[in-house]
């Protein structure tokens, strides 16, 4: 199965895939509201902005499996990402990356390795994978890599349709 045929469903609870960004470059991001790492909520946003018009999509995929740290229900996260951090980019449903219950979408992102050669589990919050056009996982930042990253916007540009 292809990363953009696995059923995906958004926190609005509308059942999607990747196949509908299938044209976009995609950055993935499982994301937490209650996390030292939540100010990159800013960054992410501004990727979003200032590349949508060029092909970039980035979703957030809200995950409460690192200490807890996504605790609220949808509508929460919701509120919390638009009047907080101002988040416009779609989010989708709390998901498990990692563990018994790994979502299929993580089952095939966590193959791929980050820069120092290492594929597995997502270590924590805020975990980025990028897709070119297609659906192609063609880069992993771990979660210390901040989104506005010289690294990332190379890499985003390199795959950009437009």
């Amino acid at each position: 199965m292809s990363l953009t045929d696995i059923p995906l469903t958004t926190l609005d609870g509308r059942s999607t895939s990747l196949a509908e960004y299938a044209d976009s470059a995609v950055l993935l991001v499982n994301v937490a509201s209650k996390c030292g790492l939540t100010p990159q909520y800013t960054a992410l946003e501004q990727l979003a902005k200032d590349y949508r018009d060029r092909g970039l999509v980035v979703i957030g995929v809200p995950c409460n499996q690192f200490m807890g740290q996504e605790p609220g229900t949808a509508e929460e996260i919701q509120e919390f990402c638009s009047t907080t951090y101002g988040v416009t980019f779609p989010l989708l449903a709390k998901t498990d990356v990692n563990g018994a219950d790994r979502h299929p979408l993580y089952a095939e992102l966590v193959q791929t390795a980050d820069a120092d050669g290492t594929a597995g589990d997502v270590q924590w919050n805020f975990e980025k994978f990028l897709l070119a056009p297609g659906g192609r996982v063609v880069k992993r930042f771990r979660p210390a890599t901040v989104p506005d990253a010289p690294e990332v916007v190379d890499a985003i540009e390199a795959v950009l349709p437009s």
